[in-house]
């Protein structure tokens, strides 16, 4: 009898680095410390390699810089971090009391500190999501760091001409001297190892990009300290706070958060009224129940999509500032996080809105909102784990001296963006379950809202099971064709999904904190697509191509809350 021998297949292979990758990521964290190019940080690095991500694109070729990835990376690390030979994650220390100003990543809400030349801290308050996508960033920067630095050298093993030349131009460059940017594109492609045309078009992109340094100096720091170490053993390090590791896994943040809006309730009158919870942005409920009132009669005969789009043209920032001031005097509190959760909330006091003044997109029973007085709390984006730990908290009964107040949750509404398996940019999924990445945890749910509910949009739509993912940066085409194609036929990727549904399970079915009977809505926009090359979330954002799928989603949901007889 032969003997057969069983050959993982790819998917699997890279499932497997995805886990061995966190559990990494997470023995580094109770060390403390560690070295991108010592034995854990060269673990991390080729693990990422293994799990070729594709949003990091060319991050496996050994030569050719993946600089649409490092464009994504820098958005969401601190600016000047490139120059950074220490790196410190921390909690929330008292640094946003000190004389340091906080540097704040343009698509990454979390305060970052510059303590010295070389020294960076970064502010973690939104839980171990929020490390492993610090991780991930950093450690995919010091793999294209480690390119640029092999670029750099000569046959001898010493700096090359080129390299020499860019150090001259990043100092011509900080004198604010005279250069020719052709010839500094021609020696940066060099140490890319890409062609003229694709540096010239990353150093455009780097150049519109807010709160990020030109890719001339990116190119430099990186490369320096790489070469540093390497000829000089000079290392560079990470490090993680005492206070950051004791808090990690912990309900503080958002402890603070849930009791801070309570409290705020409690104050006003509201903490008995009926109340829908909707994790959105903080633009789209607002602006579908104030703007037609706030903005007069040159858009009274606009649809909510059609004012949407105005809105949310920069040119117009001013009439968004004149729907909030009336929100504000009409029912609207807007409550500015302190906890450290980064999570803004609105609430609203559906008692004080004139529903007859609402716009015509907008499905609304007058009768029966007057007679409920129920509370809109409107909450942000969460991150990751940080979904479980902001709900869970918010839906716990308040906590007085002599008293313990239970929440009168009547719905719950989930609007996020996700990436689409089997569609486009700017489609809708409507999920029929939740299952987590790299567990057993699946969490099916009764969905309110159906693709039917959207037929009349001009949107596709798809409805099926989604994965909560650990995180974006991670996911390769192998898994996600394996999700997409195997029985679990999942129509998209998200972070945050089986995280609120963990907490609502436990809330309802546990704690008997809210009821079971909790009307549950769940609407995904289709913000890129991993599988599509050019679509995926390196590609940028949706712009304004995003607004119709936000609003339509947000105007089914509060059709939800304000027809429905609960």
């Amino acid at each position: 009898m032969t003997s057969q021998t069983t050959t993982p297949s790819r998917a699997q292979i890279s499932r497997n680095a995805i886990r061995r990758m966190h559990i990494e990521m997470r023995h580094l964290i109770i060390r403390g410390i560690y070295k991108p190019l010592g034995r854990s940080g060269e673990a991390m690095m080729a693990s990422l390699l293994a799990i070729n991500p594709e949003i990091y694109g060319s991050i496996a070729d050994p030569e050719r810089v993946e600089l649409t990835g490092l464009l994504y990376v820098f958005q969401r690390l601190p600016q000047g971090i490139e120059a950074c030979r220490n790196i410190k994650l921390i909690s929330r220390e008292g640094y946003e009391n000190s004389s340091f100003a906080p540097i704040v990543p343009s698509k990454r809400r979390r305060n970052c500190y510059r303590i010295d030349e070389e020294q960076m801290y970064i502010e973690m308050t939104r839980g171990r999501s929020d490390v492993y996508d610090v991780l991930t960033h950093l450690t995919f920067m010091y793999n294209e760091a480690e390119k640029i630095a092999r670029n750099a050298l000569s046959g001898r093993n010493q700096p090359s001409r080129t390299w020499k030349l860019l150090k001259n131009i990043v100092r011509s460059m900080r004198h604010e001297e005279p250069m020719d940017r052709q010839v500094a594109i021609s020696y940066l492609s060099i140490l890319f190892g890409r062609t003229f045309e694709e540096t010239q078009d990353a150093c455009a992109a780097f150049d519109e990009a807010e709160g990020v340094n030109d890719l001339f100096s990116i190119c430099y720091w990186l490369g320096r300290l790489s070469l540093e170490e390497r000829l000089e053993k000079n290392d560079r390090e990470i490090y993680f706070s005492t206070s950051l590791r004791e808090m990690l896994g912990h309900h503080i943040y958002g402890e603070r958060w849930a009791n801070n809006i309570k409290s705020f309730l409690l104050a006003k009158g509201l903490l008995d009224k009926r109340i829908h919870i909707i994790s959105s942005n903080m633009h789209s409920v607002m602006n579908c129940v104030y703007a037609k009132q706030s903005l007069g009669s040159k858009y009274a005969d606009m649809s909510i999509v059609e004012l949407a789009h105005q809105l949310s043209q920069s040119q117009n920032a001013k009439l968004t500032k004149v729907v909030k001031k009336y929100a504000l005097k009409k029912g609207m509190y807007s409550l500015h996080d302190e906890s450290g959760t980064n999570i803004s909330v609105q609430i609203i006091d559906l008692s004080r809105v004139d529903i007859s003044d609402l716009s015509t997109s907008i499905e609304a029973d007058a009768d029966l909102v007057r007679n409920n007085n129920d509370v809109i709390i409107v909450m942000d984006y969460a991150f990751g784990e940080q979904a479980y730990e902001t709900m869970d908290e918010l839906l716990k009964p308040y906590e007085l001296e002599n008293e313990r107040i239970k929440l009168d949750i009547k719905s719950i509404n989930i609007m996020g963006k996700a990436g689409i398996l089997k569609g486009d940019k700017g489609d809708i999924m409507i999920p029929s379950a939740h299952i987590f990445e790299g567990s057993t945890d699946n969490y099916p749910l009764e969905n309110k809202l159906s693709a039917s509910d959207f037929e009349k949009s001009d949107i596709p739509v798809c409805s099926g099971p989604m994965i909560t993912v650990l995180g974006t940066s991670l996911q390769n085409e192998d898994v996600l064709q394996y999700f997409l194609k195997s029985s679990w036929r999942a129509i998209g990727l998200e972070m945050e999904g089986a995280h609120y549904q963990k907490a609502i399970q436990v809330a309802s079915k546990i704690r008997n904190s809210i009821s079971p009977e909790v009307y549950l809505r769940y609407a995904y926009y289709a913000s890129d697509n991993p599988l599509k090359t050019g679509s995926t979330l390196a590609s940028g954002s949706l712009g304004l191509e995003g607004v119709k799928p936000t609003y339509v989603i947000t105007l089914e949901i509060l059709k939800g809350i304000l027809t429905q007889k609960l």
